[in-house]
């Protein structure tokens, strides 16, 4: 990865490439949007796309497709009624393999003390499907361990509640399922290690990877294993958790080691 990857010209990260959703994806947005607005009504701020479909990258039956969802009012209000539509999308369209609701609010997008976590991923993740884009009220970011820090820095609660889920589970599409996002978080939270002269930005994974290992290279077979389940997820439920937990423990040493504020 060289020097400035996942930059522009002018040292900010790369935003949302401006490309034509799949063909193979128009009905499943086209159906989320007027079904959320619908049983949502006013609530409903603004609908946004990330991930594979957003970036016109998308596979059919073997993509996920993200959405984040702004709404007015108490997130409380509508968590049950969320699940319901969530459910009720996934039966109508097969060619996603699973639909997932990244919700907030308004007020809490625009609130400074989100400027790093809710400002940089309205700007560089999200494309706007419907209603007023809010990308449009925060300037671009340069890479910043403040940035890592607001998307990752609870990393250590959310593989924790990885590793507790997948001790429990017994329904193998669900420990598979569990097993790639533990793997992806863990993957993506390592960059809060990053060196503050760093000056590229992760995009995919590998690059993740690569740039940890700049870092960290003694943690190569460690760091190569969970790349492997976050793309094809094969391992023994309790061999996982144990090698997500002993990571964790690592990177919370690590952590403090350097200095890095939680």
């Amino acid at each position: 990865m060289d020097k400035g990857h996942g930059t522009d010209a002018e040292g900010f990260i790369k935003t949302m490439p401006a490309v034509n959703l799949q063909p193979e994806f128009e009905s499943v947005v086209g159906d989320v949007c007027p079904t959320l607005v619908e049983a949502l009504g006013t609530a409903v701020d603004s609908i946004y796309l990330y991930g594979s479909v957003a970036r016109g990258q998308a596979r059919p039956g073997e993509s996920d497709l993200d959405v984040t969802l702004l709404i007015n009012g108490q997130l409380e209000l509508y968590n049950s009624q969320l699940e319901r539509i969530k459910d009720e999308l996934q039966e109508r369209h097969p060619e996603v393999t699973k639909i997932d609701f990244d919700v907030g609010t308004r007020t809490e997008a625009l609130a400074p003390e989100n400027h790093f976590s809710w400002g940089y991923w309205l700007k560089h993740h999200c494309r706007c499907v419907w209603g007023s884009d809010l990308s449009s009220e925060f300037q671009r970011f340069k890479p910043s361990r403040e940035i890592a820090m607001a998307v990752n820095g609870d990393f250590a609660r959310m593989l924790r509640k990885y590793a507790t889920s997948i001790e429990c589970t017994t329904d193998t599409e669900q420990l598979r399922r569990l097993q790639r996002e533990a793997s992806r978080k863990l993957i993506r939270s390592t960059n809060i290690l990053r060196l503050d002269q760093e000056q590229s930005w992760p995009l995919t994974l590998e690059d993740y990877v690569e740039l940890f290992l700049r870092i960290a290279p003694k943690m190569r077979h460690d760091i190569d294993y969970f790349l492997r389940q976050a793309r094809v997820p094969d391992s023994a439920a309790d061999t996982f958790s144990a090698a997500l937990r002993s990571f964790k423990d690592w990177m919370l040493e690590q952590q403090a080691r350097r200095g890095i504020p939680t």
